[in-house]
């Protein structure tokens, strides 16, 4: 299990001190949103702020999320910048094939992303080029939603489809995950839990015990 905590979740005016404290609670993957205002409607954060972290903690895997309508202008300077994954919306544009083989080329990991009113059979034609897939249990956007009906089912579908194609793709969960549902999800076959506020951030015991509770509990249910 990778515990991807999203910094859309951080509280803005303290945000290096809250990674500072994921880092000491063993955070090793960091869930980054950049979004444009016009794929999504909300803005967040510049492209730079994926250098500034690496820069600052280069034994972090940056998994950026790219909710914008043109992911294509992204890719190089995420390269450039230190990305480790990159994801798409396989809505945002016409040449997923093409961004997914650039993505690798450059030595990312690429990912593609499914909106809830999407088919989880949307990506067959994909499978070959796919590191990981995001699979949205919350409308994207906004951080705080709760996590779908119904999404378990689909999470289980997409299983199954990687079971069937022999694939070796992730599959991250992003979106409303509270302690229940991260325990279903690994059930059914999630790799990557994209943690906000029910697990991560807002607890009484802090952001760094948060971590190590959620990362104990979870690795109990997968040993």
């Amino acid at each position: 299990m990778i515990n991807a905590p999203s910094i859309a979740n951080c509280n803005l005016l303290e945000m290096g001190k809250q990674i500072d404290e994921l880092v000491s609670g063993n955070v090793t993957f960091l869930h980054i949103d950049l979004m444009d205002g016009h794929y999504v409607p909300n803005l967040a954060f510049p492209i730079t702020i994926v250098k500034e972290i690496k820069t600052k903690y280069p034994q972090l895997a940056l998994d950026v999320h790219l909710m914008v309508s043109n992911p294509q202008d992204y890719i190089d300077r995420l390269k450039e910048y230190g990305a480790d994954y990159v994801s798409f919306h396989i809505d945002s544009t016409s040449f997923s094939v093409r961004h997914l083989k650039n993505i690798r080329n450059l030595g990312m990991k690429a990912g593609i992303v499914i909106n809830p009113s999407q088919r989880i059979d949307i990506i067959e034609p994909l499978i070959d080029y796919l590191d990981y897939v995001v699979l949205m249990t919350v409308e994207p956007g906004f951080a705080g939603q709760k996590f779908m009906e119904g999404s378990l089912e689909r999470l289980e579908e997409l299983n199954r489809l990687r079971e069937r194609y022999k694939a070796s793709f992730l599959i991250s969960i992003d979106g409303g995950v509270d302690y229940p549902k991260a325990i279903e999800s690994l059930k059914r076959g999630a790799d990557i839990l994209v943690t906000g506020i029910y697990v991560v951030f807002n607890q009484p015991d802090g952001i760094t015990n948060a971590c190590f509770r959620f990362d104990k509990e979870m690795n109990g249910i997968q040993s």
